[in-house]
C-alpha cells in the first residue's frame, strides 16, 4: 500500500533523515517507535508532503506522492492526525466532524465510507457529547475527535502522531483501543509512539529510529525477543 525508500529530509540545512525505509501493508497497524527528536514525526510530514524529501521515493498504491503538495496526498486517501490535535476548540464536536468532511464525500455515502451516523454507532462518547465544545473536551476526547474527524474524509490510510502523548495511562489505553477499532473497520494506520509498552498490544509490526534512520524492523514477537534494540533505543 505504502512504500517509502530512502528518504533524505531536512529543515533548512538540518539533515533529519538519513535514508529512511519502511513499508504499510494493506489492513495493518504499524507503530514507529523511537526516542525523541530521532525524527519520527519528520517521517510523517515526509509522507504528507507537509516536509519535502530531497531524495527517495514515497508510493502510496504505485503513486508517487513526492513533489505532490499535502492537499493532494489527502484527496489520494492519505489522512494526517498531528501531534498537536488542532481540533476547533470553539465548535461542537458535531461541527468538528462536519469540518471533516470531503466535498466529494457529501451527500450519498458508499458502502464502507464514514458517516456521521456511523462514527457514533462505532465511538459512542463522541455521540454523549456531540454539543460540548472541542474546548471543554478532555486530553483523551480531544484525541479521539481529532482521529474520527480526520476518518471522516475517508482516507484508505492515516498517519498519526503521538496520540497518547500527555494522556494518562487508562486515557492513553481508550485512545489506542479506539484506533485498533479503526483499524479494524479497514482503515490501514502507521502511527508514532513512545510507549512500546502500550502500543506492543495493538500495532502489528513495529519500526525503531534512532538519529533519523530505521534500526529495527519486526514484528512482535521479533521486537520482545531484541532486548539489546530496546535497551538501546527505547529505555530510558
Amino acid at each position: 500500500m505504502l512504500e517509502v525508500r530512502d528518504i533524505h529530509s531536512y529543515y533548512g540545512k538540518s539533515h533529519i533523515l538519513h535514508g529512511v525505509s519502511l513499508d504499510l501493508n494493506e489492513g495493518e497497524l504499524v507503530c514507529l517507535l523511537g526516542r525523541n527528536g530521532v525524527g519520527k514525526s519528520t517521517t510523517l510530514k515526509s509522507i504528507m508532503g507537509v516536509a519535502r524529501p530531497k531524495q527517495g521515493s514515497i508510493r502510496f498504491h504505485g503513486q508517487e506522492l513526492i513533489g505532490k503538495e499535502p492537499f493532494q496526498i489527502a484527496r489520494l486517501g492519505v489522512g494526517y492526525v498531528p501531534e498537536d490535535r488542532r481540533i476547533f476548540r470553539s465548535l461542537t464536536v458535531h461541527e468538528n466532524l462536519l469540518m471533516g468532511i470531503k466535498k466529494e464525500a457529501k451527500g450519498g455515502a458508499g458502502e464502507g465510507r464514514w458517516t456521521i451516523e456511523r462514527v457514533y454507532e462505532l465511538f459512542p462518547r463522541l455521540e454523549e457529547r456531540k454539543d460540548s465544545k472541542g474546548g471543554h473536551l478532555s486530553g483523551g476526547e480531544q484525541q479521539m475527535l481529532t482521529v474520527v474527524r480526520t476518518l471522516m474524509g475517508n482516507p484508505r490510510a492515516i498517519l498519526v502522531d503521538e496520540p497518547t502523548e500527555g494522556l494518562a495511562p487508562l486515557i492513553a489505553k481508550e485512545v489506542l483501543d479506539m484506533l485498533s477499532a479503526v483499524r479494524k473497520s479497514g482503515v490501514t494506520i502507521l502511527m508514532v509512539e513512545q510507549n512500546f509498552k502500550a502500543a506492543i498490544k495493538v500495532a502489528d509490526r513495529f519500526y525503531i529510529m534512532s538519529k533519523g534512520q530505521i534500526v529495527f524492523a519486526g514484528n512482535t514477537e521479533e521486537l520482545m525477543a531484541a532486548e539489546a534494540v530496546r535497551k538501546n533505543y527505547l529505555e530510558v
